[in-house]
């Protein structure tokens, strides 16, 4: 009887050790995941403080809060899902979508390159003269539509990194990606918007 007990502890202890492990490798591996997505981390957390620009300052962290939000169901209900079956079933689709979400930004950048130099749009005389409640939904809306090809850039380059892994595994990474991604930028926006 005290062999079996034994015996049993001592596989108890062996799947610690291999649960352990694993979690090691999944760290490590959200790492080296991060680090190859840290060029869109720089462009999103360059983005995001325009977005309060000209809004109350009191309301200027619940607004980045609620972007942030917005960026984490982007990031674990929408695109996590959507990259392990793309992953799983269609590998080939995944770099024509990076490609297409590379586009959209380089739109939106030249949109907004327009707007500097050549004029402010209607759209924001119309902004303006809204209700601050309506102009910070609208901001919210735009600010997560954006996060949410930015998130699906991020979280394809680290699945092309991790593509190799087990689904669980690159469920985990990817899931880890994307928490640390959001926390990081916004963190850091919201110290920047606190500082100005």
């Amino acid at each position: 009887m005290p062999s079996g007990l034994i015996a049993l502890l001592d596989d108890v202890a062996g799947i610690a050790k291999m649960a352990a492990a694993s979690i090691d490798d999944v760290g490590a591996a959200a790492g080296k995941a991060s680090t190859k997505a840290a060029g869109v981390v720089v462009d999103d957390a360059a983005v995001t403080p325009r977005y309060v620009t000209g809004l109350s300052p009191s309301r200027e962290l619940p607004i980045i809060g609620k972007i942030a939000l917005g960026s984490f169901r982007n990031k674990l209900l929408l695109i996590l899902p959507a990259a392990l079956l793309l992953s799983a079933f269609a590998p080939w689709a995944i770099t024509p979508i990076l490609m297409c979400g590379g586009a959209y930004l380089c739109f939106e950048g030249a949109e907004k390159l327009m707007e500097v130099f050549g004029g402010h749009g209607p759209d924001e005389e119309v902004a303006a003269e809204g209700d601050p409640a309506s102009l910070e939904k609208a901001t919210v809306a735009g600010a997560v539509r954006t996060d949410l090809i930015l998130s699906g850039e991020i979280m394809a380059i680290a699945l092309a990194d991790v593509a190799a892994q087990p689904i669980l595994t690159q469920a985990a990474i990817l899931a880890v990606v994307g928490v640390a991604m959001t926390v990081a930028v916004y963190g850091v926006v919201g110290l920047i918007v606190k500082m100005d």
